[in-house]
């Protein structure tokens, strides 16, 4: 009788501690780890992605991590097909893979697969173009709240290129990107088991406060500004570096802008809860419950 197969995802917002539970887990039944982390696959940015150190995986072994450049044209429909012909691989030799990640979308995509939505024509697209040119992500944040607002209560709002998708969709078809999104999920050769981590959002937010401090310590000014060249990149279009190219570029003082990278992480978080508690699937636990979340994965196998 062929065993049976089991995903575990590790979701739940930035600086919860997904990192630590999921190489506990890890490490518990022996597996692999697989990062749905989309700022982490990138080699030249460490700090400001929160990316795990050597010492820390302890030995297991990672996969997405440092697994590609930013110059890259690397996005979620190649991570979905990378990712579960990854998965099947590490199936053939063991019983469980364990999937850790604050990227809502990358873990729909090896979970229930990705939406296949049409393409937008150039003249919507030179349209999303120019809003983003003259009136900034800001117009784009705007344009989509009045095509499709339960997207935008969702989708993080400081990523240019997923408003514009978002809105592509929106403007070619007529309908909302989010009524649009699939409604059956693709099959997958393995079970699912999802595991949520949540605290009091006034804790989280000071973890976050202290998590943006202990970055700025380790030297994300010096690893920003070796990427400045490169911050045209969609891999760059996101906290704690746009915040900081602006800071390079004399437009606020050191002061501010350590206070917007933290309320604009404090901001994801809270859309990353949102989009991850829409799925009932998801049994949530506190971070520290690490003998709950073995006990809870143990009864799913039975």
């Amino acid at each position: 009788m062929k065993e049976k197969k089991y995903l575990i995802t590790i979701v739940g917002p930035t600086a919860i501690g997904k990192t630590a539970l999921s190489i506990q887990l890890a490490k518990h039944f022996s597996t692999e780890i697989i990062s749905a982390d989309s700022r982490q696959f990138f080699k030249e940015i460490s700090i400001g992605t929160a990316k795990p150190k050597d010492e820390e995986m302890q030995g297991v072994k990672h996969h997405f991590i440092n697994s590609h450049s930013i110059s890259e044209d690397y996005n979620v429909g190649k991570y979905e097909k990378d990712a579960i012909d990854l998965i099947e691989n590490i199936f053939e030799n063991k019983n469980t893979v364990i999937v850790v990640g604050g990227s809502g979308l990358y873990i729909d995509a090896i979970c229930k697969g990705l939406d296949e939505l049409p393409k937008a024509n150039e003249e919507i697209r030179n349209k999303i173009n120019n809003i983003l040119k003259y009136e900034g992500i800001e117009g784009l944040q705007k344009l989509l709240k009045q095509l499709d607002e339960s997207y935008y209560n969702q989708v993080d709002l400081q990523n240019p290129q997923r408003l514009s998708r978002a809105i592509e969709v929106c403007l070619s078809t007529g309908k909302t990107y989010s009524s649009l999104r699939k409604e059956k999920n693709k099959t997958r050769n393995f079970n699912i088991i999802k595991i949520g981590l949540e605290i009091e959002r006034t804790e989280l937010y000071s973890r976050i406060n202290a998590r943006v401090d202990e970055m700025i310590t380790q030297g994300l000014l010096d690893e920003v500004k070796s990427v400045l060249s490169l911050k045209h990149l969609n891999a760059l279009q996101t906290v704690g570096y746009k915040e900081l190219f602006d800071y390079f570029e004399n437009k606020t003082d050191l002061k501010t802008t350590i206070e917007l990278i933290k309320q604009h992480t404090r901001n994801f978080a809270k859309r990353q809860l949102t989009w991850f508690k829409r799925d009932e699937e998801i049994k949530w636990f506190k971070p520290s419950e690490t003998d709950k979340i073995i006990e809870h994965i143990n009864l799913c196998f039975q």
